[in-house]
C-alpha cells in the first residue's frame, strides 16, 4: 500500500509540474555548466536546448513589458548588438509574477518587443520565476544548493544572471542595475576575454 501512495504521490507532482516537467526530469543539476543543461521553449514554442549557448557569455534575464524598468529592452538590446560578435546571448525569459505586468500571449510579448524596441535577441515563452510553479531554470538559477553565491528569490522584473563561457553563472545583477551598467560591462567584457 505504501509503494502505490509513493507511486501515486510522484506521479501528481509530475504531472503538477506542467510542461516542464520532462525538461527537469532530463536536468543534470550537480553538473558545472548546469543552467545550459536545460531545454526551454522559445517565445514561437520551438523546443531549445540551452546547451547550443555553451561557449557564449550569457546574460539571463527575466522581463515584463509593462513594468516601470522595461525600458530596459532598449539597453538590452543595445549591449547584445555591442556584443554579439564577441560570442555573447541574451536570453530573455517574460515573466508574469510581479504585478501582473506581463499578462500578454507569447504572440503579444513578441510583437511588443519587435515593435517597441527591435529586439533581435532570442526570447523565450512566458515562465514563473518564483513561487510553487517556478520553472526548473529559475528553480536552479535561485536555490543556494545549485547557484550558491547568486541564488536568492527573484525581487522583480529585469534581475540578470551572467553565465561565462562554460556555462558557470558568475555574477547577478539585480532589477535596477541596467543593462549598460559599467560594472555589468566590465564583468561581459572579462567574461568574453576568457577562453
Amino acid at each position: 500500500m505504501r509503494k502505490i501512495l509513493l507511486t501515486i504521490w510522484a506521479a501528481a507532482l509530475l504531472f503538477a509540474a506542467g510542461p516542464f516537467t520532462a525538461t527537469a526530469a532530463e536536468n543534470k543539476m550537480d553538473e558545472p555548466n548546469a543552467p545550459l543543461r536545460f531545454k526551454m521553449a522559445d517565445i514561437d514554442g520551438n523546443n531549445v536546448d540551452l546547451g547550443q549557448y555553451k561557449g557564449q557569455v550569457l546574460l539571463i534575464v527575466n522581463t515584463a513589458s509593462k513594468c516601470g524598468l522595461t525600458p530596459q529592452y532598449k539597453a538590452l538590446q543595445a549591449v547584445y548588438e555591442k556584443y554579439r560578435d564577441q560570442g555573447f546571448a541574451i536570453l530573455a525569459f517574460p515573466a508574469n509574477n510581479f504585478g501582473q505586468q506581463e499578462p500578454g500571449t507569447d504572440e503579444e510579448i513578441k510583437s511588443f518587443c519587435s515593435t517597441n524596441f527591435s529586439v533581435s535577441f532570442p526570447l523565450f515563452s512566458k515562465v514563473s520565476v518564483k513561487g510553487e510553479d517556478i520553472c526548473p531554470l529559475y528553480s536552479y538559477l535561485t536555490s543556494e544548493k545549485t547557484d550558491p553565491g547568486f541564488s536568492g528569490e527573484i525581487p522583480w522584473n529585469f534581475t540578470k544572471f551572467l553565465v561565462d563561457r562554460k556555462g558557470r553563472v558568475v555574477a547577478r545583477y539585480e532589477p535596477r542595475t541596467t543593462p549598460d551598467d559599467k560594472a555589468l560591462a566590465e564583468q561581459i567584457e572579462k567574461a568574453l576575454a576568457a577562453k
